[in-house]
């Protein structure tokens, strides 16, 4: 049995949902989910499967950044997950882009190196899963929501001290940074199993290092958008 994740084969769906927020997971089961079983709750660490239009899906809390969130992705292969989703937030970077637009991650360049020690890569390009990745742009395109596709970046910080980070993820065409995505990724790809992030823009990041950030009812707006289609995506 995995340590983190008290729980045993068959307890989890192949198809998981992986926020980082453990209140957000219960939320998403409660909303979202039927025929609910709450399956963990070591550390906090809150996990649920149901159905989702009659079929079996799962939520389990990452928690943030990528060594906690690489604990959960791994132990979620060990009891046989096939499919990962990542659901959360992101802060945006480029033009244009509004608070609770939806972006569909590509590609998570790895500022945070804990991907790359796990790749055992000096230089690796962690991606998502192409048919995930293409069934998340058409639904989303479908139901009118504002979308952005391409890459993003995770960080390892979430308070950083250089003003000049956000210019410099920006020049490269990164749409937005959070902290998870890389290492979903690449414990995916060793693994063998598919994989997508899906997140809502919760802050705008200035080439400054300002920020500004999304209200309460904007922000679960969004994040309810993003859901309706995650779920969709996982499932499919």
């Amino acid at each position: 049995m995995p340590v983190h994740l008290r729980a045993e084969p068959g307890h989890y769906a192949p198809n998981v949902l992986c926020p980082g927020d453990p209140v957000r997971a219960t939320y998403i089961a409660q909303k979202f989910f039927d025929d609910v079983e709450h399956v963990n709750a070591e550390r906090g660490m809150h996990g649920y499967t149901g159905t989702f239009n009659g079929e079996p899906i799962s939520v389990q809390t990452t928690g943030m950044g990528c060594p906690s969130s690489g604990i959960v992705f791994e132990e979620l292969a060990m009891l046989g997950a096939q499919r990962l989703i990542r659901v959360g937030t992101c802060g945006g970077l480029q033009d244009g882009m509004t608070m609770g637009d939806t972006v569909i991650g590509v590609s998570a360049s790895a500022d945070d190196t804990t991907p790359l020690r796990y790749a055992d890569m000096a230089g690796y390009a962690p991606t998502a899963s192409f048919g995930l990745a293409a069934t998340a742009v058409t639904r989303s395109a479908a139901s009118g929501t504002n979308v952005h596709v391409g890459p993003i970046v995770t960080s390892g910080l979430f308070y950083d001290p250089d003003p000049n980070t956000f210019a410099r993820w920006k020049r490269l065409g990164h749409l937005g940074v959070e902290m998870e995505a890389a290492m979903m990724y690449t414990i995916a790809n060793v693994k063998g199993i598919e994989s997508l992030a899906m997140m809502t823009v919760s802050d705008l990041l200035a080439d400054d290092g300002s920020t500004e950030r999304i209200s309460d009812a904007e922000l679960k707006a969004g994040v309810d958008r993003m859901m309706e289609i995650a779920c969709e995506v996982a499932v499919s």
